[in-house]
């Protein structure tokens, strides 16, 4: 995935740690997600990851705060989750903390995101 301006802009807010885990995360969805679009939103605070320019057409987004990192996921409440790692109680959102590196290349971080896509398959057939 190509960096732009924008994004380094955007991560210059945050400490080298948060904005490296950031652009780790970035090269995840980048080789799970084919032909993604990512749209840093500057106002939000976030970067999305689409496929259209509608709301339905969002997979996911990186949340990056002073704390941590986010990966959060659009319609996330009715995503199967086995290993319970979606948080929030948003009425169509959840995200997970991401925590460690380690936690960026797990199988249940994958799975989520495998899950996320075939919904996106579904909204739109």
């Amino acid at each position: 995935m190509k960096e732009d301006g924008k994004l380094r802009i955007f991560l210059g807010n945050y400490d080298k740690q948060i904005a490296d885990r950031v652009m780790k995360l970035r090269e995840v969805l980048s080789e799970l997600l084919p032909g993604i679009i990512e749209q840093v939103d500057l106002p939000a605070r976030m970067i999305a990851y689409v496929y259209g320019q509608k709301y339905r057409d969002m997979i996911c987004t990186i949340i990056p705060s002073k704390k941590g990192v986010k990966l959060g996921f659009y319609k996330g409440a009715e995503l199967r989750d086995p290993e319970n790692l979606l948080e929030g109680t948003a009425k169509l959102s959840r995200y997970v903390q991401i925590n460690s590196d380690k936690q960026l290349e797990s199988s249940a971080v994958k799975t989520l995101l495998m899950e996320a896509l075939e919904a996106y398959k579904k909204r739109i057939s």
